[in-house]
């Protein structure tokens, strides 16, 4: 088996270099930056594209309407996701067989632990997906999800867009699960398989939290029990606090080695980073998966 789509790494890593405006604290939300200054995410996109990334996510991860009012930023959730998916498009229109996921994050607030509740989440997530579908991305990617409940009421949503527009956009839902194997709400693996396998879902898998080695056991279960093809974009190891700043300890070489082994070992079809993850991680990624013939 060899992995057919590679993803990107960490935007929002990218991003923390970006210059900002110190008087405007919406400057500080990531996806702010679609609208006012989107040649930085075009030129994140583009890297990660030269790297070797055959799919590149949209810089919409916290662009629905709860996370943004923290921002004042509600009022532009739909300009915001439109943005994200036009500059992802326009870049990966210049390689060839790229395509686009439109990331759609958890946000900060979980239905299951009394955040918020079921019809708040699912009116929130209602405009961000409509925006995403009337932008028409490649894939939705439902990921560093933390709920299952959340899970749920987002891809009820997604139904009744697939209904509303006429059209299906492929699926994909990534799961965060913490050092105990689980979700941070307490559902296991297992549990996340299960409750997901009646759903269409073109893959399931891990993402976030942790490094590749802390993820071997969960992607044991998923290999093995999951009827999806399987995912899986680590951080860059496991977060240390350095100086008072998130450090990652992997080097490109120590990221894409660990990872080929997994990808080997458990037939991951679907591979990229996340948190730390730089071009050159995937670049070290794509070529350690050619040297291995992981690739097809």
């Amino acid at each position: 088996m060899s992995v057919e789509l590679i993803f990107d790494g960490g935007m929002g890593t990218m991003l923390q270099d970006v210059p900002r405006d110190a008087t405007d604290p919406r400057w500080s939300c990531n996806e702010y930056l679609n609208v006012v200054a989107p040649d930085a995410v075009a030129a994140v996109h583009r890297a990660f594209l030269k790297a070797g990334s055959n799919v590149i996510e949209t810089n919409t991860f916290g662009a629905n309407p709860t996370v943004l009012s923290e921002y004042g930023l509600e009022d532009l959730t739909e300009d915001i996701n439109a943005a994200g998916v036009r500059l992802a498009r326009e870049a990966a229109a210049s390689f060839p067989g790229a395509r686009v996921a439109a990331s759609v994050g958890p946000g900060s607030k979980l239905p299951s632990l009394g955040h918020i509740s079921v019809d708040e989440s699912a009116a929130a997530y209602r405009r961000q997906l409509t925006a995403l579908f009337e932008a028409q991305p490649d894939f939705l990617l439902i990921e560093t999800c933390q709920d299952l409940l959340q899970i749920k009421v987002i891809l009820a949503v997604i139904a009744e867009c697939e209904e509303r527009f006429g059209r299906r956009i492929p699926v994909m839902v990534s799961v965060t699960v913490e050092e105990n194997g689980a979700l941070l709400t307490g559902s296991s693996v297992g549990a996340v398989t299960a409750t997901l396998e009646p759903y269409r879902l073109f893959s399931l898998g891990l993402n976030c939290a942790t490094g590749p080695d802390k993820m071997e056991e969960p992607l044991r279960i998923l290999a093995e029990e999951s009827p999806f093809p399987v995912s899986c974009m680590p951080n860059q190891g496991l977060p240390e606090i350095r100086d008072g700043k998130a450090f990652y300890p992997l080097s490109p070489a120590e990221f894409a080695d660990r990872m080929a082994v997994l990808v080997d070992r458990y037939g991951i079809t679907v591979a990229g980073g996340c948190c730390g993850t730089k071009p050159e991680h995937i670049a070290a990624l794509t070529a350690a998966f050619r040297k291995r013939g992981l690739l097809p």
